[in-house]
């Protein structure tokens, strides 16, 4: 275990900690008001699938009590911060910027560019992202199309084909 600051000491994350790396996010997926609402026991499948597929975890700890962790994979030209999570009772003391400055010196030293994903409605991860230093990038856009059976604006009725008008004609 190697320090990240005078109180936050930093672990690679392993199959072992799956468990409490799925807690964690199950925390950081409602923190951050996430959508998929998956559970510890779903998540832990799909944690561990991540770790063994190009994904590393580093766990941080203050006095021996996990405090967070980041996961990430590297890509050729950047770092893909998939998740990074501060416990609720470590936030507000430097764990989030101690933690990152540990992997950019350590763990990403190599790479060019850190990105991740901030929730648009997030706005306290989206502060201390860019209180660090990240800039905005690009903007992600969706349109839930799953259910428009009853939406008049997507019925069949408004469709044209290929800017022709009327297919009928």
């Amino acid at each position: 275990m190697s320090e990240c600051s005078k109180v936050l000491a930093c672990r690679f994350g392993s199959q072992a900690d799956v468990p409490l790396l799925a807690e964690m996010n199950e925390r950081l997926i409602r923190d951050e008001g996430h959508r998929c609402g998956l559970t510890k026991e779903s998540l832990e499948p799909r944690m561990s699938r991540w770790l063994g597929s190009g994904y590393t975890a580093v766990i941080f700890s203050v006095d021996d009590k996990a405090a967070g962790y980041a996961l990430w994979r590297s890509e050729p030209e950047y770092i893909y911060l998939r998740q990074f999570y501060v416990e609720p009772e470590f936030r507000r003391k430097g764990i989030g910027e101690s933690g990152v400055r540990w992997l950019i010196n350590n763990a990403w030293n190599d790479a060019e560019r850190l990105r991740l994903d901030v929730l648009v409605s997030n706005g306290t991860a989206y502060k201390f992202w860019s209180s660090i230093g990240l800039e905005d990038y690009c903007i992600t856009m969706e349109l839930e199309i799953a259910d428009r059976s009853n939406d008049a604006e997507f019925s069949s009725a408004h469709v044209t084909h290929g800017g022709m008008g009327d297919p009928s004609s």
